[in-house]
């Protein structure tokens, strides 16, 4: 799925208002009680908003965070948990039922006496492959096999829309294989992030112990993964160097790109993908793919062998028995993202069955907890948002008109996928069982990666999702020229059982979500794409110029925010997002002014129009975050830490200066000719 994610979340709001009663003078107005006010807005508006809410609330040991992401997840897992045990306890459920899946896939999940007797016995068969490797061509076959279970050593694969054709799907190869994540973990050289590269290696051979293997020959085996990793790592792209969609695209046959990796394949290598017929490939890093063929010739089968295991088990080991599982947390969630315990196992498990089975729990969900009218609701605030964006692209004094006929032309043509799909996915031919986790997420895993090479060579399903009605996010699709919002069936936590006032559902609902997402329609990779989702150029060569000119200025001012130590913003990994917040707020806050409430200026707890919507956008991004996770999302991350995604944006926004008194002695004061205005 080529979307822009974000930890956005959607608020499924009561659609009639509560009368006035004893409970109203008992309620607790959160934009009132979450704010520090030993803190100047005009200094640091996040903390200002949110850091009351901060000290009463500290960071769980089981998270790595704390905010109203975690409020509103710990809802979900609780509905979808209700939703797991009612299935596992139903002993009538038909064989095959979305009912006996869903109860089989929880149930086998909380049962860790089997788990943990299993052991490494359910990747048994696989590993018994690996081992049998004994020369290049079964090397390539089971590295290509081990894609299909879920895995992804060596590389990076799957079918999607061309982005320059996007009425077909096409294969796409990219830069992968690296247990770390992303390249620069492997060069780095601040002190946290060599700490990480020597506790990675030890992470590796404790793994490989726990599979069976000598302490000596796990050491030996764990430094030759490290090395072929670095190798990867060295002929990959940055993070930013990412974000450009015309130099990650490299169209050609496969002849052509097999031509350039003479050591690897790619006609049988697509064969062993479950592509027949494969003409050509978009490669995303060609230079990649360069590297990798050399590997497979100067690496010894022996070291594939050992990378091909770690890989397999590192993507299975949270499934596996409880000494693996605790291994994995311990170097992924303590060493990487200061996470210190593990969260309950009914949690764990509600979220994996939520990830694996979301399709069946999200036909469930809508009927049990979506409150009837939410869809339409959403649908209105997200068309009022559009509204004032195209009120916004008309008066635009650095837009010359031909662009702007076609940016409008756009935005008219952007598709709202709001709620729920119209239609689901079909599982009928996923098997789960009672008798084994690991073996039901390999299934899962398995069915996801034949429903994606299915669509190979066939026409787009423009109606399709990528999310599920009760997954906390949203997203823009540039190939379908879509916004996705999904309906969660959560209120804005403090306004249970009544309408939140238009500043709240402006300053959430319409600025953090649907004008963030309508945004990246026209951030720094959005803009690249056309009304049909086809990357192509519709900017004269002058508005394109002013509008590259006017990024650069965001990108200048968000690599200045330190975040923690000597990591500060990645200010071009990060633009998109920058981009869609400031866009977003902008639009939420046009939209909010056609209000009743904004226009007869009505106080609410004490705060004016003006003041309730900051603060609401403020309350969108509540979220505490411990050191070693930022510093992770500084390296790994396209978003920016929430505090900068509330004070960066609005340092730009003339009224909130107005509103909270922003003076040059202030920290949040940016002159006017730093000021970054786009859309």
């Amino acid at each position: 799925m080529k979307s822009v994610q974000n930890f956005m979340f959607i608020v499924a709001i009561a659609i009639s208002s509560v009368s006035c009663s004893k409970k109203d003078a008992a309620f607790i107005e959160p934009l009132v009680t979450n704010r520090d006010t030993t803190v100047n807005p005009a200094d640091d508006f996040f903390m200002y908003a949110n850091g009351g809410w901060f000290k009463r609330n500290p960071i769980p040991s089981s998270e790595r965070s704390n905010g109203i992401f975690r409020m509103i997840q710990d809802t979900i897992n609780a509905q979808v948990q209700n939703i797991c045990e009612s299935a596992a306890k139903d002993e009538e459920a038909l064989k095959g039922s979305n009912k006996q899946k869903i109860g089989d896939f929880y149930a086998s999940g909380m049962d860790s006496l089997t788990i943990n007797k299993a052991g490494i016995d359910p990747l048994q068969t696989e590993l018994n492959r690996i081992a049998t490797i004994k020369d290049v061509h079964t090397l390539l076959s089971t590295m290509g096999y081990l894609h299909t279970l879920g895995a992804g050593p060596g590389f990076g694969f799957y079918v999607g829309q061309d982005d320059k054709n996007s009425a077909k799907n096409v294969l796409f190869l990219y830069q992968g294989g690296l247990g770390l994540g992303q390249r620069d973990y492997y060069f780095n050289t601040d002190a946290p992030t060599v700490t990480i590269r020597k506790e990675y290696v030890n992470h590796i051979k404790k793994m490989l112990v726990l599979t069976g293997e000598t302490a000596e020959v796990a050491d030996k085996n764990a430094s030759s993964i490290m090395k072929l990793e670095t190798q990867l790592a060295q002929s990959s792209r940055k993070l930013e160097a990412l974000r450009n969609p015309l130099k990650n695209y490299n169209k050609m046959s496969v002849g052509q790109f097999s031509s350039s990796t003479p050591n690897i394949p790619w006609d049988k290598m697509l064969l062993t993908l479950g592509i027949k017929n494969g003409d050509s490939v978009v490669v995303g890093q060609p230079e990649f793919f360069v590297a990798l063929n050399g590997m497979i010739k100067s690496t010894s089968i022996d070291d594939w062998k050992v990378y091909l295991k770690w890989d397999l088990v590192n993507s299975y080991a949270s499934h596996l028995s409880a000494d693996f599982e605790n291994q994995n947390f311990k170097f992924y969630s303590t060493v990487m993202s200061g996470v210190k315990e593990q969260r309950p196992r009914w949690k764990r498990v509600v979220e994996q069955t939520n990830s694996s089975l979301g399709e069946l729990i999200g036909q469930v969900y809508i009927e049990e907890y979506l409150p009837k009218g939410s869809k339409e609701k959403l649908l209105e605030i997200g068309n009022n948002i559009r509204d004032v964006y195209a009120e916004h692209i008309k008066k635009l004094d650095w837009m010359s008109e031909p662009t702007k006929i076609k940016a409008l032309h756009k935005l008219s043509k952007v598709v709202m996928k709001v709620g729920y799909p119209d239609k689901w996915k079909d599982m009928s031919s996923v098997v789960i069982e009672r008798n084994s986790y690991c073996k039901n997420v390999m299934a899962v895993n398995k069915w996801s990666y034949t429903n994606m090479i299915r669509k190979y060579g066939k026409p787009v399903d423009r109606s399709e999702w990528g999310m599920f009605p009760q997954t906390y996010n949203a997203y823009y699709n540039p190939s379908n020229n879509e916004i996705c919002v999904p309906a969660c069936n959560i209120i804005v936590p403090g306004f249970e059982g009544r309408m939140p006032d238009d500043a709240v559902l402006y300053g959430i609902i319409g600025g953090s979500t649907f004008g963030h997402e309508i945004t990246h329609g026209f951030d720094d990779q959005g803009s690249q794409y056309d009304d049909q989702g086809n990357l192509k150029n519709w900017w004269t060569a002058e508005d394109l110029k002013k509008f590259q000119a006017k990024t650069k200025l965001i990108v200048e001012q968000f690599n200045r925010y330190n975040v923690v130590d000597d990591k500060y913003v990645n200010g071009d990994a990060t633009q998109g997002e920058n981009i869609a917040d400031l866009g977003g707020v902008i639009m939420g806050y046009e939209a909010f002014k056609k209000t009743k409430q904004f226009t007869s200026n009505e106080l609410i707890s004490g705060l004016t129009p003006n003041q309730r919507y900051f603060l609401a956008y403020g309350y969108a991004w509540m979220v505490n975050t411990n050191k070693e996770a930022l510093a992770q999302q500084v390296m790994t991350d396209v978003h920016s830490p929430a505090k900068f995604r509330v004070n960066g944006p609005l340092s730009n926004i003339p009224e909130f200066y107005e509103t909270f008194k922003v003076t040059p002695k202030n920290k949040m004061y940016l002159p006017e000719n730093q000021r970054v205005v786009i859309w």
